[in-house]
This record gives structure tokens, C-alpha cells and sequence, in this order.
């Protein structure tokens, strides 16, 4: 088990993930899943979420150029494992990140949020965490572009390449409450 697997906080999902917080669920299928908070790495969703593992088409001309972006970028991803965005987009990184291989030129977090959008790890209000997933990417400390919650043309590959070489900063989203993209 890697050394920060311990760090993960498995909280049950709540009543705010159903429709219904009056009836139990009727079987093992209908029930929430697990509710990781705090710093995750992919095996401890893929273990303990199941169906976290995407089979979706991804850019491999984007997920190859990952590997050759410049050296230094931070990506956090913000996630909750209750959330169908978060479900559909980060397996689908991931995709993106094993057809780049390794080592990614990049440093790589995953922080998992409860459906409140907090953990221990964030200062929500700080980092304006309105969405999940978000997708920060930071170059010498400074944020330099995020992706909420998904991308117009549903590649969020190509997007987060963009904002890793420098051709896009800014905001990144397919939301139309959140103003422009870039």
C-alpha cells in the first residue's frame, strides 16, 4: 500500500447524494459510493470506488504531448468520488496520463472532496472551488489556468495540454455561469 493511502479518509456518502435520504436503498447496487477526502492516488479510487476505470477514446495526439510539455507545472485535481463529472473526466485523464507514460515532465495531486467540495488539504474559499472536478495548474507558485468541471468539445486532454505549454491561461470550463473560456 503506498504511504499516503493512509492518509485517505473513506467517509459513507450522506443523505445530499440522494434524492431520497428518507429510504434506505434497496440494494447494494443503489447505494453511494464511497466518499474518498484528502489526498488520493489512483489505485485507492480504483480500488475502493468501482467503475472508475474509463474506457473512453482518448487524444492520443494530445495525451503523447504531455510528456514533452516544459519541466516544473503542478496539477491539482480536485475531485469528488461521488460525482458523475468527476467519474466521466479524471479516469479519462488518467487515460491520458498512461498513454504519455512515465515520468510525467509534471508534479501530480489528487485531492478527493466530500460533497460539501471540502477537505482538510483545501482552503475551498482560497482557491474559489465552486465545481468538481477543477484542475488547477500552477507554474513557480502561481496559478496559470484551470479546467472546471468539463470542456467545450468534451477533450479535456488537449485543454489541459494547452494550459501546461503556455498556448492557453485562464479558465477553462463548458459551464456557462462561470464567464468565458479562454
Amino acid at each position: 500500500m503506498h504511504p499516503r493511502s493512509l492518509a485517505v479518509a473513506v467517509v459513507l456518502a450522506t443523505s445530499a447524494c440522494r434524492s431520497d435520504a428518507t429510504t434506505p436503498p434497496s440494494s447494494a447496487q443503489d447505494q453511494a459510493p464511497p466518499v474518498l477526502v484528502g489526498p488520493v492516488e489512483r489505485a485507492d479510487v480504483e480500488k475502493q470506488v468501482p467503475g472508475w476505470i474509463s474506457d473512453a477514446e482518448i487524444d492520443g495526439e494530445a495525451a503523447a504531448k504531455l510528456a514533452s510539455v516544459p519541466p516544473g507545472a503542478e496539477v491539482t485535481i480536485i475531485f469528488g468520488t461521488w460525482c458523475g463529472d468527476s467519474r466521466r473526466e479524471v479516469p479519462r485523464l488518467w487515460r491520458a496520463f498512461d498513454a504519455a507514460g512515465a515520468p510525467l515532465p509534471f508534479t501530480l495531486k489528487q485531492i478527493g472532496v466530500d460533497t460539501q467540495k471540502t477537505a482538510p488539504q483545501i482552503d475551498k474559499a482560497a482557491i474559489d472551488l465552486r465545481y468538481v472536478p477543477t484542475i488547477i495548474v500552477s507554474r513557480e507558485g502561481r496559478e496559470v489556468g484551470r479546467i472546471v468541471e468539463s470542456v467545450a468539445g468534451g477533450v479535456i486532454e488537449r485543454e489541459l495540454l494547452a494550459l501546461l505549454d503556455g498556448s492557453k491561461t485562464g479558465l477553462i470550463t463548458g459551464r456557462t455561469d462561470l464567464g468565458p473560456s479562454s
